[in-house]
């Protein structure tokens, strides 16, 4: 692997050159980890920069997309919303009581569980999400073209498969 670390080299433990190449060595697993984890926590930030961006025009913040994005193909409970964004239940909660309460968003009963209502956007969250959509569109065509389809590719397969990596060894 050429370089992965380099981008958390800095914050990196191990020794020297250490954030170079990643082997078998633990050293270059943890300035493996440390690189990944400052990368993503960038990554996280730069994304919701663009989403907030994006958001403003249609009246919502990144989160509110967020979550009502989640809703959009099918309602949900706040736990599967949560679960599906990796957001707190909690988190989850607070913004759709607050886009029900700005009626982007309702609850309806959950034929599954009596206490855990299902959360769907209204035909005002689908509008306010529509209004997002060009501006998403423009600068989603920007970002493929900066990477290249290939690499934009190899981008978000790299970005799955250390998700589900994730997923199988959370401590």
């Amino acid at each position: 692997m050429a370089s992965v670390a380099s981008a958390g080299a800095a914050a990196a433990p191990g020794p020297a050159g250490a954030a170079g190449d990643v082997g078998p060595d633990a050293d270059d697993a943890a300035a493996f980890l440390s690189a990944a984890a400052l990368t993503a926590f960038r990554l996280n930030g730069q994304f919701l920069e663009v989403a907030e961006e994006l958001a403003r025009p249609a009246g919502l913040t990144a989160a509110w997309w967020q979550v009502l994005g989640a809703v959009l193909a099918e309602p949900l409970p706040v736990a599967g919303v949560a679960r599906v964004m990796g957001m707190t239940r909690q988190g989850v909660q607070r913004i759709a009581d607050l886009l029900v309460e700005r009626g982007l968003a309702e609850y309806r009963p959950n034929p599954a569980h009596r206490r855990a209502k299902l959360l769907q956007p209204t035909a005002a969250g689908r509008d306010a999400i529509a209004l997002i959509t060009p501006g998403h569109r423009r600068f989603a065509g920007r970002l493929v073209a900066r990477l290249g389809e290939a690499e934009a590719r190899e981008c978000l397969r790299a970005l799955r498969l250390l998700s589900s990596a994730l997923d199988d060894l959370s401590p």
